[in-house]
C-alpha cells in the first residue's frame, strides 16, 4: 500500500474528447497513458484505480478511440487514456485521424506532466513504442514504461526485459523509467502509484518515496 491509494481510487470519468479542443481546460497537471491496442492499457488504469470499469476493456483490441479523461479528488489532477494504436478494425483513414488528434494532444497539451507508455512485456519496443520514445526524446517529455502482463514470464526473464529497456532509454538519452506490472497478481501497482504521485505533485515531491524500479 502507499499513502496515495485512496487518491487514485477516487478516480472518476470526466469526458471523452475526439480532439484536443474538446479536452478539459488545460490547467493543473495530468498524466497520459499510451500504448498499442493489445498492451493492456485500460486494464492497467482499472487496476491502478481499483475500479473494474473506469476504463473500457474489451476482447476486441482498439476499442479506445477517443481521448478519455478521468479526474481525481484533487483540484486539476487528471489521468488521460489515449486511443489505442495498432489492431482496431477501422478504415486506415480513421486511424490517421486518431493519430493526428493524439499527436496534437501530445505536442500541445501544457498540463501534460508525463506519459506512461504501456507495453506487453512479451512484445516490447514495437513500432508504436519506438515512435513514442522518439517523440519523448525530441520534446523532453518524461516517460515511464509499464511492462504489463509480467505474470506471463518467470521472474528472471521479466527482470531481464526490464533491464534491457532501461539500457535502451539510457542509450537514447530519454528521461525515462521502467517497471514490471501485472493486473492479475498486483505486481508493480504500488510502484506505479508512487511514480504518478511524483508526476501529479500529490504531495511535496521530495517526500514521496522513490520506487526501486524507477
Amino acid at each position: 500500500m502507499t499513502p496515495y491509494d485512496s487518491i487514485f481510487q477516487s478516480a472518476y470519468f470526466i469526458k471523452s474528447a475526439e480532439k484536443l479542443s474538446q479536452c478539459p481546460l488545460d490547467q493543473g497537471v495530468e498524466v497520459a497513458f499510451a500504448g498499442r491496442s493489445n498492451a493492456g492499457k485500460s486494464t492497467a488504469l482499472n487496476t491502478l484505480t481499483s475500479q473494474k470499469k473506469l476504463a473500457r476493456t474489451s476482447k476486441t483490441p482498439g476499442r479506445t478511440q477517443l481521448i478519455n479523461c478521468f479526474g481525481l479528488n484533487l483540484d486539476d489532477r487528471r489521468l488521460i487514456d489515449l486511443p489505442g494504436y495498432g489492431f482496431a478494425k477501422v478504415p486506415i483513414e480513421m486511424k490517421k485521424v486518431w493519430q493526428a488528434h493524439m499527436q496534437d494532444y501530445l505536442m500541445n497539451r501544457r498540463s501534460l506532466s508525463g506519459v506512461v507508455l504501456v507495453m506487453d512485456i512479451r512484445h516490447p519496443l514495437k513500432e508504436f513504442d519506438e515512435m513514442m520514445l522518439d517523440w519523448a526524446k525530441a520534446n523532453g517529455m518524461k516517460v515511464h514504461v509499464l511492462l504489463t502482463k509480467s505474470d506471463k514470464l518467470k521472474r528472471g526473464p521479466a527482470k531481464s526485459t526490464m533491464l534491457s529497456i532501461k539500457r535502451v532509454l539510457k542509450e537514447q538519452g530519454i528521461d525515462g523509467s521502467v517497471q514490471t506490472f501485472s493486473a492479475l497478481n498486483g505486481d508493480g501497482v504500488d510502484d506505479l502509484r508512487l511514480k504518478l504521485a511524483q508526476w501529479l505533485v500529490l504531495d511535496n515531491p521530495e517526500e514521496i518515496p522513490v520506487s526501486p524500479n524507477a
